[in-house]
């Protein structure tokens, strides 16, 4: 009976962390200002959580003051289930301006600038084929990166859910910085639709 019941126990607390690691995924955008990257994928059915972060430099231990080389980039979690890695990557790039290798909108430099840090060879071959077809559609080049993920720094807590948290003040940054009115300009019809109208 102690045998049964120490055995059930253990059952129950491996459980949550089965279910968690086999349902979830991970993917990883730098589309600019990580607040509206953050706003856009929350809204994608099937992404479970979203994490404010750097990626893409060198620098140890970076943060907002002093992050050198790397990116401002979204860790997105999702359940494939739901959603796919291909679907993901396609809503992603209809959020930014990919054809801008400067930054995003009124945020200029190359923490700004756009990629695609790809977990694994599959998700690798996915963005790329992505980046191709979105070119194909659009007629240009595209300057949004694609390449291996490295180290993924938290962003500092302030950060974090910042559309949800000071909803008065990203609403108004959002509009005066540009980023829905050139994601139209870009996309047109295919801009995804939902990127929040202000």
């Amino acid at each position: 009976m102690r045998l049964a019941a120490a055995a059930f126990a253990t059952a129950l607390a491996l459980q949550p962390l089965a279910v968690s690691s086999a349902s979830a995924e991970t993917a990883i955008f730098a589309g600019g200002c990580f607040w509206c990257v953050e706003s856009d994928m929350d809204q994608v059915p099937g992404v479970s959580e979203t994490v404010s972060g750097y990626s893409g430099g060198t620098k140890k231990s970076p943060s907002y003051y002093d992050h050198e080389g790397h990116r401002e980039v979204l860790k997105v979690e999702f359940d494939p289930a739901k959603t796919s890695y291909d679907q993901l990557v396609r809503i992603f790039l209809r959020t930014i301006d990919p054809t801008d290798g400067g930054g995003q909108f009124c945020d200029r430099g190359h923490s700004y600038s756009t990629a695609i840090y790809a977990v694994g060879d599959a998700q690798l071959a996915s963005a790329r084929k992505a980046k191709a077809e979105a070119e194909a559609q659009l007629g240009v080049k595209l300057a949004t990166e694609v390449a291996p993920a490295g180290e993924f720094t938290v962003a500092e807590d302030y950060h974090q859910n910042y559309y949800n948290v000071n909803p008065a003040k990203y609403k108004y940054y959002r509009f005066a910085c540009g980023r829905d009115a050139r994601v139209k300009e870009v996309w047109g019809a295919d801009a995804y639709k939902g990127v929040p109208s202000h």
